[in-house]
């Protein structure tokens, strides 16, 4: 079999959160199964980094691919010729990108479809893009695989195709996210937070991820406890609305809060293991990968009733009403004042994020992979 794979968010020192789901599972499914030939489309130089085997065969398509209209060109004419050149047997694309006019079997990796709920938060091109292909993809694909149970459902009632056609296939965490002991929580905190405790939040610093409610329950929180426990914010700014800035503005205990920019690695990891919570109270998540790394570090984790959140969370967070800073605050203040919910927390966390792994995700891929071949 002839696999071509979209791979072109496979960037060097550049991987998000998809280009991470690209590596983990095409890392693990290329070397996995010897047996088949794989096909990367690079819409620009590739690292060799990415070659994970000898059955890997890297071409590079123009044009880059990184406007809508480029996106358009690359998708509707690049990709069909290439893979009809290269006689591809399937065009598997990770970042849920499809094209319309190939006849080739096609199984994109649809995310989830925030923007068809949350249209505010995107470029307005970007908006219309999504909202015109996103669902004619769908549609047109043999299969489809996505991220968790919510956005299996979510896709197939707002694009009205069969749920039997898409396949839920979980995120994984890194093999680097674990919890760390005392002497590297005191280091880390040094470090970031002048030695205080904190709650971390960690993503992109956008309206969907409900920073505006995270501030002004975090005032809540400090007027409550009288506490010096800090929060702290890992992400680069995506989109910083005035509405965000407002709400940071007008903040009481802005002081108490600290950016610390993006971070990855051994570092993201030091840092979430050394918090006393991640607090993720967003508004909408395909699936909510911070949970789950979050878990895997030992960390108590408060998040939302909405969306995926519940299912990836199960029984080891607390839930919260995301449009609710009182019930935000409270879920900080319960952790604060209660030492054996927070450790209870921790080891239900421990053993729930034994489910989310890329070893799994790789497999339940390939099944969706051979499932679309038929």
């Amino acid at each position: 079999m002839r696999v071509a794979v979209n791979t072109r968010l496979l960037l060097k020192n550049k991987l998000e959160g998809i280009g991470w789901f690209t590596y983990e599972n095409f890392k693990r499914i290329t070397q996995n199964h010897p047996e088949h030939e794989f096909l990367f489309f690079f819409d620009r130089p590739f690292h060799e980094d990415y070659i994970f085997s000898n059955n890997v065969t890297p071409i590079v398509i123009p044009p880059q691919a990184r406007h809508p209209f480029l996106w358009y060109w690359w998708f509707e004419q690049s990709i069909p010729r290439a893979l009809k050149k290269h006689k591809a047997d399937i065009f598997v694309s990770p970042d849920g990108y499809s094209s319309l006019s190939t006849k080739v079997k096609t199984l994109p990796v649809i995310h989830d479809i925030n923007f068809e709920h949350h249209t505010e938060v995107l470029p307005y091109f970007t908006d219309k893009f999504y909202r015109h292909y996103f669902p004619k993809y769908a549609q047109k694909s043999t299969r489809v695989a996505t991220v968790s149970e919510y956005s299996k459902q979510d896709i197939a009632n707002t694009y009205k195709i069969n749920p039997n056609k898409i396949d839920v296939v979980y995120n994984g965490v890194g093999e680097h996210f674990k919890p760390v002991n005392d002497f590297e929580q005191n280091k880390i905190r040094g470090i970031y937070t002048e030695g205080e405790e904190y709650f971390v939040f960690v993503g992109a610093l956008n309206p969907r991820k409900n920073l505006v409610g995270l501030f002004q329950a975090f005032d809540e929180f400090k007027q409550k406890a009288n506490t010096k426990t800090k929060l702290l914010i890992v992400g680069e700014k995506m989109f910083w609305p005035k509405e965000i800035e407002n709400a940071y503005n007008t903040m009481q205990y802005s002081q108490d809060v600290v950016f610390s920019g993006r971070l990855e690695g051994a570092e993201l990891n030091n840092v979430m293991a050394s918090a006393k919570a991640l607090a993720f109270p967003s508004f909408f998540e395909g699936f909510g990968i911070p949970i789950a790394e979050a878990m895997r570090c030992g960390t108590p984790v408060i998040t939302s009733t909405t969306t995926s959140m519940p299912e990836v969370a199960g029984d080891a967070a607390l839930l919260v009403d995301p449009h609710s800073t009182d019930s935000i605050s409270n879920a900080m203040f319960e952790i604060e004042k209660n030492a054996e919910l927070a450790k209870k927390l921790s080891e239900k966390g421990l053993i729930r994020s034994q489910e989310f792994s890329w070893d799994k995700s790789a497999e339940k891929l390939w099944q969706s992979i051979e499932k679309t071949i038929g």
